[in-house]
């Protein structure tokens, strides 16, 4: 038992892993937890104007409709991979996997390369996307559902997932592509 910074109220610590004998964090539990953080994620960066800043920093051609539709799917998939935890562990590994390679390469790089420039998003990337996915990863190793097959096509899925809306944001400009041309 110890007190907190001074205060008399006693606390008793419990491992958020166990609880009378069962886990209370589960993959499901987890999976279901990413997709929340997903959502705060969306709000920070709408909030502090993400499309501009990827335009300016990133130089992509995103505009706000391919930023809710892109966020549409990501929170379709998050509560797909949710349902598919308890059965298919590679879809929330998948999910946890976009969601570091998302805060790696879209908020801490780029932040750090822009000499500190605020990136929309990064709080929540850092405070919330790298706690839950690697609890995420290592739920699923501590209950056997990761082996290095299970790692790299996770790994494989999230980069594809991040990389699909953004090829397909710099393919839209290209004369193939385009649906106003005769």
């Amino acid at each position: 038992m110890r007190a907190v910074s001074g205060a008399s109220l006693p606390i008793h610590p419990v491992p958020l892993h166990r609880a009378h004998g069962r886990s209370i964090m589960t993959l499901t539990t987890l999976a279901w937890l990413a997709l929340a953080a997903y959502g705060a994620h969306i709000l920070e960066e709408y909030t502090f104007d993400w499309r501009n800043w990827a335009r300016a920093v990133m130089k992509l051609p995103v505009e706000w409709s391919d930023f809710y539709v892109t966020n549409a799917l990501v929170v379709v998939l998050g509560a797909v991979q949710a349902e598919l935890a308890a059965t298919w562990p590679l879809a929330p590994l998948a999910y946890a996997a976009l969601m570091i390679i998302n805060a790696v390469f879209f908020h801490v790089l780029p932040f750090l390369r822009s000499g500190g420039r605020f990136s929309p998003g990064l709080a929540t990337a850092v405070i919330l996307f790298f706690p839950v996915a690697i609890a995420m990863w290592w739920r699923a190793w501590s209950d056997g559902a990761l082996d290095g097959g299970t790692a790299v096509a996770a790994v494989l899925v999230g980069a594809l997932l991040m990389a699909y809306p953004v090829v397909m944001l710099n393919l839209r400009s290209k004369p193939y592509f385009r649906q106003d041309r005769p």
